[in-house]
């Protein structure tokens, strides 16, 4: 047995900087080299093997390299001209902003579970974090005042390998901090900033850490200090998405009552709150702690004040994904958290709960989200369809699309993963600062002048690339597994650069039926082994450590490409990451997705393809149902709700397609071997979807959608110590008390006989106010066609103004002239004029209809 020798003293040692590249280190701890490639080139040149060894990672880097070679590379005048353009770069995008992280009064908090920003930081499980990460990073390209939070996991998500059987197996490798781009965030006595929580087994200290993301700060939070005596304690942020329910609530806790002192501690005053997903729901409650200690506010006031610049975007089309906690659960946690900050610890659980009476309903961290915030949206088109219907039960009064919840669909930062061949190409036939105008049509319809046959020489390239890395993986990995000398020999002769090559990879979910593909194995073989016509697959993708399920569709999909007809078309490729999703995205010549339709709140990895010139062969869900008809790629499947008998219909559906169209396509080579028409569909995709999938799109409609109007609304709250929310809690509890009240009085005559088109309708509304003023009412004529149940269809909503009171008695009333023709109807609705923007409706909000 070894002895473990302890240290008693810490220290770091950091690499000594020739003078003229004094600026390396800083260079490094800015992750602008993730998406600026003459930063990233810099590195690299210094030692080629070392870059890759070190996990394209240029902390570990400058950490590893001799300083030999640091004093050569800085006496030579070929690397300080790119050392030189590099600053240039860096000081251009970085310049003044750093540290000056709040402009026009404006700074949003972003809260995230996890962040994919680049392969050596392993603080991300998949989409969600690569989301994050490209928001962060396009949040900097657009100069957005920004501040993220998140965890900075010990363990990270793990790391995948196969045994011989083609199992999943699970390593986890430990972070170390050190050796990241990230930095201790020091107090004003230089030592490292710590905040605290107290939690039932007691304090609990939390370390801060800051990462630049270009002109933006993220912050990690860190429990894994010897401040923490208790390993229980220590380990909070010890693993993503790891351990019980139990320690989920405790990394929620961290994430959103932890995230919220340590914006405090560094100083950061945000003006919008961003929770991506209900994980950091909590900070909400501590916001509104603040302001009963701070403000001597109520909790409904400070609850009124604080959810005008909340913003929650929910990315769960299923009730599944939704986090959930037993009542005795949150009391053991919260009990004296509440007592301590004022708080009735009811009051706290209604807010999580479809029915706030229900005193044995879990705490739903996205239904405390969605009540605590005004601004709530999906991630595409689709999905915010899908979450309206989900969460309709909270504002029962409301038809279903009228539940307040938009969308923004997500997009990709294009920098990350647009590949540099094909930048090199734009260069030559785009306008020269193509780059910064990711908005403008006309610099994307310039694509259309590049030759076909350099567009797809380029593109040869990259799958040329790709079929050299993924034989290396797959080596690599036979040699760790001890294969057999005939896989060994296979491995290294995988796939081949002619043939058309499909690409499947993303997280192993049941829902996203990573083996309907393989359905009929022998219809696909002829597919496949087609001599004058091949076609490959490579497949990457993990499962959840606990999702037996997807483990068996992996060791199914690993047992298939072992077939004698198949090793060389079926390759799946272990420990997938941002490294093999982006050779994938740039390489491959066809993108396939096939979820069950509804599930896939958006998916952003065909957005990456697309934007590289591979097209896309998915079912219509998520950002494809609202892209495919300009993408220039194929659609599985209508626009139908899913049913099982779907799989071996959609099944059919890919080797129809395959067999008919996209094969045939790929192989109708013309003049140099290249299949014109399959070159105009790369195109087409390129322009179209380019510009609308790119994250800076997705940021902006942020910025305009939610950030500016949740900015505004909380100037406006705030002024006078908070007398507006002050006065509108009381007003909401009055308006409650007297809302039985409130009642339609007359609902003026019909419209006589036909109404011809383009004439007006008269539409009166006569209410008892009870008390209420007329100004605190909103009554709304919804018109529309009436279908063939009777009810209303293809709705408009318009306001209906007050036009006199008479004592208690207020009309409400307008001419409208309706857009239709055909068999029309209205309705007559009045709710509380909570807010002018109907978005920002409350949960369960009092509306009443007119009746006959």
């Amino acid at each position: 047995m070894s002895y473990n020798i302890q240290p008693i003293r810490e220290f770091v040692v950091r690499p000594a900087l020739p003078e003229a590249l004094s600026r390396m280190s800083e260079l490094a701890y800015n992750i602008l080299w993730a998406w600026e490639p003459s930063i990233r080139t810099l590195f690299r040149r210094l030692d080629p093997m070392l870059w890759k060894e070190s996990g394209y990672n240029p902390v570990v880097m400058l950490g590893r390299v001799s300083q030999h070679v640091l004093e050569r590379m800085a006496g030579d005048p070929r690397y300080l001209a790119q050392y030189h353009l590099a600053c240039q770069r860096f000081d251009a995008h970085v310049g003044a902003q750093v540290g000056d992280m709040k402009r026009d009064g404006k700074l949003v908090a972003y809260f995230s579970a996890e962040y994919g920003l680049t392969e050596c930081m392993p603080v991300y499980s998949g989409g969600l974090g690569v989301l994050s990460g490209d928001h962060m990073k396009s949040s900097s390209d657009l100069n957005l005042p920004l501040v993220g939070v998140a965890l900075l996991y010990q363990l990270g998500y793990f790391r995948q390998y196969l045994n011989a059987d083609g199992w999943q197996q699970e390593r986890y490798l430990e972070n170390d901090f050190y050796v990241l781009p990230v930095r201790p965030a020091n107090g004003p006595d230089g030592e490292q900033q710590v905040v605290y929580l107290e939690l039932p087994a007691g304090r609990v200290a939390i370390r801060i850490w800051t990462m630049d993301v270009g002109r933006v700060k993220l912050l990690f939070l860190d429990t894994n200090t010897p401040l923490n005596t208790r390993p229980e304690d220590r380990a909070i942020a010890g693993q993503l998405y790891g351990g019980d329910t139990d320690m989920r609530i405790r990394q929620e806790i961290v994430l959103g009552i932890g995230g919220m002192r340590a914006l405090e501690a560094l100083g950061y005053k945000p003006t919008v709150f961003h929770m991506n997903e209900g994980h950091s729901a909590f900070l909400a409650i501590e916001r509104i702690r603040l302001f009963i200690e701070r403000q001597k506010l109520t909790f409904e006031e400070a609850l009124e004040t604080t959810r005008v610049n909340n913003v929650f975007t929910t990315h769960t089309p299923v009730p599944a994904g939704i986090d959930l906690f037993d009542p005795g659960l949150v009391y053991h946690y919260f009990n004296n958290y509440c007592r301590e900050s004022k708080i009735d610890f009811d009051r706290f659980m209604a807010l999580g709960r479809k029915n706030p009476q229900d005193g044995g309903e879990p705490l739903s961290m996205a239904i405390l989200a969605l009540n605590t915030s005004a601004y709530r949206n999906a991630v595409s088109r689709l999905h915010q369809h899908i979450s309206q219907e989900m969460w309709h039960s909270l504002w029962p009064t409301l038809p279903i699309w009228e539940t307040p919840i938009t969308s923004v669909t997500n997009g990709v930062h294009m920098p990350s993963w647009l590949n540099g061949d094909l930048a090199d190409l734009y260069d030559q036939f785009l306008d020269p600062d193509w780059r910064s105008r990711w908005n403008d049509a006309t610099v994307w319809r310039q694509i259309r002048e590049i030759p076909d046959e350099e567009l797809f020489e380029v593109h040869r390239r990259r799958k040329r690339r790709l079929i050299a890395f993924i034989r290396d993986r797959q080596t690599a990995s036979a040699l760790r597994r001890k294969a057999a000398a005939s896989e060994q020999r296979h491995a290294a002769e995988v796939l081949e650069p002619f043939a058309l090559t499909i690409g499947f990879a993303r997280r192993f979910a049941t829902y996203k039926r990573a083996t309907l593909l393989f359905r009929d194995v022998e219809r696909l073989k002829k597919i496949l082994c087609d001599h004058e016509r091949p076609v490959q697959i490579i497949i990457a993708g993990k499962a959840h450590p606990k999702d037996q399920p997807g483990k068996a569709f992996i060791r199914e999909i690993v047992q298939l490409s072992r077939d004698v007809d198949l090793w060389k078309h079926i390759v799946f490729v272990e420990d997938y990451d941002m490294k093999i999703a982006r050779e994938l995205v740039q390489g491959v010549d066809l993108w396939l997705n096939t979820p069950r339709r509804g599930e896939e709140a958006c998916g952003t990895s065909g957005m990456k393809a697309a934007m590289n010139g591979v097209l896309n062969l998915s079912i219509l869900d998520g950002w494809f149902d609202e892209a495919y008809e300009v993408s220039g790629g194929w659609a599985i499947g209508d626009r139908e709700d899913y049913s099982e008998n779907q799989d071996a219909i959609h099944a059919s559906n890919i080797y129809y397609l395959l067999e008919r169209e996209i094969v045939p396509l790929f192989y109708s080579n013309s003049e140099g071997g290249v299949s014109s028409e399959w070159v105009k569909r790369m195109k087409t995709s390129m322009i179209n979807l380019t510009p609308a999938f790119d994250a800076r799109r997705m940021v902006h409609d942020y910025t305009t959608q939610l950030y500016d109007p949740a900015h505004g609304h909380w100037e406006e709250v705030q002024e006078n110590n908070f007398e507006a929310a002050r006065q509108r809690s009381k007003w909401n509890a009055r308006v409650r008390e007297i809302w039985p009240q409130v009642n339609f009085l007359d609902l003026g005559p019909a419209p006589q006989g036909p109404v011809t088109s383009g004439r007006p309708i008269e539409v009166r509304a006569a209410l008892q106010l009870a008390g209420l003023k007329a100004d605190d009412l909103r009554v709304e004529c919804v018109l529309g066609r009436i279908g063939s149940s009777g009810g209303l269809e293809e709705t408009e909503v318009v306001l209906l103004p007050n036009t006199s009171v008479e004592g208690d008695v207020a009309v409400f009333e307008r001419q409208i002239v309706p857009a239709q023709t055909g068999r029309l109807g209205y309705a007559v609705r009045v709710s509380p004029n909570h807010y002018h923007d109907p978005l920002t409706r409350p949960v369960t909000t009092l509306l009443k209809w007119g009746s006959r």
